[in-house]
């Protein structure tokens, strides 16, 4: 039923039942769009958030209202403190009891299965169901008390101004993670909702469906899974392609969740960061964290990177402190080996391009040109391909066989086969690397251009969309990938 929790049918961004329910939730929303009723807004897309989230996570969303609780009340204490080791003493209970609430669900079972036996030590698996977005709205929240704590932003007015921002329900899945210093002023200026702002909003959230339902989807269904699920079934040529296709597959995925919830956001008024800024452009490792989950990548670099000793210490200081922030960063994105040896070989590979500038006497600064950076966007693709196999497996010996297919037996010669064997999957993923590799200010104008559009333009758009969802989804929704973590 429409009210109540079906884990199987989760209440996602490309499903029906969202739009249809969007759709009346704008209506109640521009009925409190004035000055007055601001209170009354707050509290009704709180109401809406949390109806979201139990949707999708059914009765842990009592851990939201718990963390936010938690962190209201520690913040109102930290705040009466009069000596700054009783505020860090706060600080550090909260935090810890954060963490600890995110260690449970997420990594009790690792704990278990897989790290307790490396000491001879056994003990059973836990039937424990991680709920969804939980590392985010964690990493959001602990955001929030360490800017309180650092003075860089004011505490919340009120609870339901907390509320609000850590449920905020366009982010709250997925992100992008938000931060309280841009997004909490944004809750009591006068609600403004420009043509302009609808426009681009729609930009965005037919992008983002694009990307997710039509490209992501399609490939990853009819080709890319089928490599990930049995890799030795297949020649060193379908496996290297199907790792250029799961590097789209995600990156459409993501972003395209990322964009939907910048729309979603715009349409609501409220402005939330870019989380991709096209990041197979990259012209190196360091500069591919610039551009991939940026709210993750800024998150780790001022919460723990920085907290570590950042580059303020000595290069050897400088290295550990890399290697543990991306080692942590792949563990908050699961914990199974495969994402501590992902998290490990992107610090290895920054590690490696710091020294590398080092050497020969580049700074932070420094961007390649002309050929140069055509190699260096190569180079930097493919060592990201190398870790996103690891990414995508679950155990040790898929990434094995598809090293081992891609170096013993290739067959070049069996590409015009593929390409006539998978004609759609071949049009969308070569669509997908020529669109993301277009120049970032054509993106840039057709935002701004769906801004100016006409009313019938934008629902035309939108419409057409919809239409080509409908024509190449699955019979079942695909859930987006970023859920899980």
């Amino acid at each position: 039923m429409l009210f109540l929790y079906n884990p199987q049918e989760p209440l996602l961004f490309n499903t029906g039942l969202f739009l249809c329910l969007f759709t009346l939730f704008s209506a109640g929303y521009a009925l409190l769009s004035g000055r007055r009723m601001e209170a009354w807004r707050m509290l009704y897309v709180t109401a809406f958030a949390y109806y979201f989230y139990y949707k999708n996570a059914g009765p842990y969303c009592a851990i939201l209202a718990s963390s936010t609780l938690i962190i209201y009340f520690s913040v109102k204490r930290m705040a009466a403190c009069r000596t700054q080791v009783a505020r860090r003493r706060w600080l550090i209970a909260t935090v810890g009891l954060l963490l600890a609430q995110l260690g449970f669900f997420k990594y009790t079972n690792f704990l278990a299965h897989d790290v307790m036996p490396l000491f001879g030590l056994e003990a059973r698996t836990f039937d424990i169901f991680v709920p969804l977005g939980i590392s985010f709205f964690t990493f959001q929240s602990i955001s929030y008390i360490v800017d309180v704590y650092r003075r860089d932003c004011p505490p919340a007015r009120s609870l339901a101004d907390l509320a609000f921002f850590v449920s905020f329900f366009p982010t709250l899945l997925s992100g992008p993670i938000l931060r309280a210093r841009t997004f909490l002023p944004q809750l009591h200026r006068p609600l403004t909702v420009s043509r302009a702002m609808v426009g681009t909003g729609l930009w965005f959230i037919v992008q983002g469906l694009f990307k997710k339902a039509i490209i992501s989807d399609y490939i990853g269904i009819n080709f890319v899974d089928r490599i990930f699920d049995n890799p030795e079934l297949y020649t060193g040529l379908e496996n290297l392609l199907g790792v250029y296709g799961y590097a789209l597959k995600l990156y459409c995925d993501f972003s395209g969740y990322s964009d939907i919830a910048i729309g979603l956001a715009l349409w609501m008024g409220f402005h939330i960061p870019d989380n991709f800024r096209a990041p197979y452009k990259a012209v190196s490792v360091t500069d591919f964290w610039r551009r991939w989950h940026i709210s993750l990548s800024t998150w780790l670099r001022d919460y723990l990177y920085i907290p570590l000793g950042g580059n303020r210490h000595g290069r050897l200081r400088m290295y550990m402190a890399q290697m543990t922030t991306m080692v942590l960063g792949g563990l908050w994105h699961g914990a199974t080996w495969n994402f501590l040896v992902w998290g490990a070989l992107h610090g290895c590979a920054l590690c490696v391009h710091k020294a590398w500038q080092r050497l020969i006497g580049h700074d932070r600064h420094y961007m390649p040109h002309g050929l140069r950076r055509t190699a260096a966007i190569i180079i930097t693709f493919h060592v990201v391909c190398i870790t996103w196999i690891f990414f995508a497996c679950a155990d040790i010996e898929r990434p094995i066989a598809i090293f081992e297919a891609i170096f013993t037996r290739f067959h070049a010669d069996l590409l015009e086969q593929f390409v006539m064997g998978y004609p759609m999957v071949t049009m969308l993923i070569v669509t997908g690397f020529i669109l993301h590799y277009l120049p970032s200010a054509w993106n840039e104008r057709i935002a701004t251009w769906a801004g100016r559009a006409p009313i019938a333009v934008q629902v035309a758009a939108l419409v057409l969309i919809i239409m080509l969802v409908v024509q190449v989804r699955s019979s079942e929704v695909q859930p987006f990938i970023y859920l899980q973590f």
